[in-house]
């Protein structure tokens, strides 16, 4: 009969999101061999290793990564059985893996944060901010347990909620020729020089959905950060489309200029990524609720 532990599942999830024996141990206030020993225990019980070693780091084999989602469901479940089964119904607590896209991380974390944390002090927040590609990347190998990005994601085990309208617009410098002109039109922007954000970001495929409906121009930049960006811009090293809530600052100071293109469409949806096979147990109720996007009824959770 297998009689896997609490803590070896522990275990094998910390190591599972950090890559090794030790980060898992210093996460869980372990030495190091007992880790170990956790983690030799489980994989003999299951009769199968859950890890392949590579280069003195520990990556999830198939079966580790089937594993995965199941034993953090039952540290879920059985933290859950604590806190119903207590007599003073204790506060909820945990740890929640959030993933943020550039400009909810960087200028709505209030929006997206603010409510839940309030209202559950308890609870250890692990921000992780990357691009969208990167973002959707991490909720597949659930190291991540909810995600808000601004750019289109379809895969089939990730379910898409709308969260907020986003608005972006095209900035340039002052002195710039296109700032100083009454009424643009697309012909204006032929040969313009634009500072772009990386591939893999939904601000760049903005950017790539707004040139096509202009003439040809020159892309003289691709950097990783919003912020980066808008410093270059300021700097006079070309234009960009940039969101407004991250220039709100520039434009309030006449470091920068919006330019008025109202025959370009800037709209977009932010939106919540869940997986569809994750358990969504208390901590995600109540994120869910805390952020106006609960669609699930608390008595209907699944897997």
């Amino acid at each position: 009969m297998i009689n896997i532990s609490p803590r070896q599942l522990d275990v094998f999830v910390q190591i599972a999101l950090h890559g090794s024996v030790r980060a898992a141990a210093e996460r869980l206030h372990l030495t190091q061999p007992a880790a170990s020993m956790a983690l030799a225990e489980m994989e003999r019980q299951l009769d199968a290793p859950v890890f392949a070693r590579e280069r003195g780091r520990l990556r999830l084999n198939a079966r580790g990564r089937e594993l995965l989602p199941l034993a953090q469901e039952l540290l879920e479940r059985h933290a859950e059985f604590g806190r119903r089964g207590s007599e003073d119904g204790a506060a909820l607590s945990g740890e929640l893996r959030i993933g943020a896209s550039n400009t909810v991380g960087n200028y709505r974390v209030g929006e997206l944060l603010g409510a839940f944390v309030r209202a559950h002090p308890q609870v250890a927040i692990r921000l992780r901010v990357a691009n969208t590609e990167a973002i959707a990347a991490g909720m597949l190998d659930h190291s991540l347990d909810i995600g808000c990005v601004e750019g289109p994601v379809t895969h089939p085990l990730l379910e898409v909620r709308p969260w907020r309208d986003d608005l972006l617009v095209v900035c340039a410098p002052p002195e710039h020729p296109l700032a100083r002109k009454r009424s643009l039109k697309p012909a204006d922007f032929a040969g313009a020089r634009w500072v772009l954000r990386e591939p893999g970001s939904a601000t760049r495929a903005t950017s790539e959905r707004v040139l096509a409906q202009l003439p040809p121009g020159e892309t003289v930049l691709e950097l990783d950060q919003i912020e980066a960006i808008k410093q270059a811009v300021v700097a006079g090293l070309g234009i960009a489309c940039l969101p407004e809530v991250a220039v709100t600052d520039a434009l309030a100071t006449g470091r920068l200029k919006a330019l008025k293109t109202p025959f370009l469409d800037l709209q977009r949806k932010l939106s919540l990524l869940l997986h569809r096979q994750k358990y969504r147990g208390a901590l995600l109720d109540a994120f869910l609720k805390g952020t106006d996007l609960d669609g699930i009824h608390p008595d209907s959770r699944q897997r």
